[in-house]
């Protein structure tokens, strides 16, 4: 992936253009972590809103890629907190009916999946797609969004020592997955996984 510079825009139109460059990139990693376009878009409408607001807090010289980058997921890590404390009315009946309506059928088809499918083979989806949520946002962060150890461990919140931890133990369950599979290809080693120790 292409690098984009990290000197901070002179003004406020400079930096909402800027800003803007990453809508992309910021709501595929939305469509990750939430798993619902309305979610989604939710997520990076209020990322953007929040960068806005408080572009006069940009350090000039610094990542704003990650900078909108940890505001997206210090976000989503808010709501899920906040969520976690709404209490739950579920009904049965409904539940039920649903699960007989959808037994058998094909997984609903999101824009994610999509996006996902005409970019990585089916079996490294599938496998990517079941690893624990916090092994899957670091390898995500760091082998296709290419951001490093330091920026990961500023957006998700965590020492450097936990986000190569999940990196490396993702790409492990990753392979696991993967070698296992039937006709399972022969798998590239990561750069960086190749027994450096960073």
């Amino acid at each position: 992936m292409f690098r984009r510079s990290a000197q901070a825009p002179s003004n406020a139109e400079d930096f909402s253009a800027e800003a803007l460059q990453f809508l992309e990139p910021l709501f595929a990693t939305a469509m990750r972590l939430t798993r619902n376009r309305a979610d989604a878009e939710d997520l990076v409408q209020d990322t953007f809103v929040k960068a806005f607001r408080h572009a006069g807090q940009f350090k000039r010289g610094t990542n704003l890629r990650a900078w909108l980058y940890t505001i997206l997921h210090n976000t989503w890590r808010n709501r899920r907190r906040d969520a976690s404390r709404d209490t739950v009315e579920v009904d049965s009946d409904q539940v039920e009916q649903a699960a007989a309506g959808a037994g058998g059928g094909e997984p609903v088809e999101t824009p994610e999946r999509i996006l996902m499918r005409s970019t990585l083979d089916a079996d490294l989806q599938a496998a990517l797609d079941e690893l624990p949520e916090g092994f899957r946002q670091a390898v995500w962060l760091r082998d296709v969004e290419e951001f490093t150890y330091a920026e990961i461990a500023e957006m998700l919140n965590v020492p450097i020592g936990t986000v190569m931890s999940r990196i490396s133990r993702g790409r492990r369950m990753l392979f696991e997955k993967l070698s296992s599979a039937p006709d399972a290809p022969v798998l590239p080693v990561a750069a960086d996984a190749a027994g450096s120790r960073r």
